[in-house]
């Protein structure tokens, strides 16, 4: 029970860093919550500056992975914990503490920390983000569709055959798409914008 605890608290404090909105703060002075979609990750902040969405790209993708990487080497012989802690860090995203449980919708934080765990699934994931952004310019269409595959690949190209560790990655994809439930709505509506980044 300790394990969990100690694995569940790096990863949500990890997960909880808000870098989208500490950058868009220190560099432009604006809250980027009140700016777009209001959401704090990276293709909000594209929005307002590519640099700064690369960057935020980079570090929410890049806590995730950390958050699994500390874990991994902290507790080395039981790998279901790094699911935990990556289940965390994304909640962490999702709900930081630290902006009153406002987040983002933790699509980068994910990719980061089950890169670290399942390469190849998450490979074949983000070929098909790709494929579905290219194609229909609707980074939330893709990343609804990404959660969606994601278990499936996961036990179609056996890394993984844990029923917990299924059941936190099922959870993950749930996750992420009840946070897109707005975008769901916009895009049934017409109203969704498509994905278009600013070049400053």
């Amino acid at each position: 029970m300790q394990a969990i605890l100690i694995s569940t608290l790096i990863g949500y404090l990890l997960g909880s860093i808000p870098f989208g909105y500490v950058l868009v703060r220190t560099f432009r002075g604006a809250d980027i919550r009140v700016s777009g979609s209001g959401n704090i990750g990276a293709t909000n902040v594209a929005r307002t500056s590519t640099g700064l969405g690369l960057v935020t790209l980079f570090l929410d993708t890049a806590k995730g992975a950390a958050a699994v990487i500390l874990v991994s080497a902290m507790f080395p012989h039981m790998r279901v914990l790094a699911f935990v802690a990556s289940l965390a860090a994304l909640c962490g995203h999702v709900f930081p503490v630290w902006l009153g449980f406002r987040g983002g919708k933790g699509v980068a934080t994910t990719f980061g920390s089950f890169l670290v765990l399942m390469p190849k699934t998450i490979v074949a994931t983000l070929g098909i983000f790709v494929v579905i952004v290219a194609t229909f310019r609707y980074v939330a269409l893709a990343s609804i569709i990404a959660a969606v595959s994601f278990s499936v690949l996961a036990l179609l190209m056996g890394e993984t055959q844990n029923g917990i560790e299924i059941s936190l990655l099922a959870a993950a994809s749930l996750l992420i798409i009840y946070k897109h439930y707005q975008n769901i709505r916009r895009m049934l509506s017409g109203t969704e914008p498509k994905f278009q980044v600013n070049r400053k």
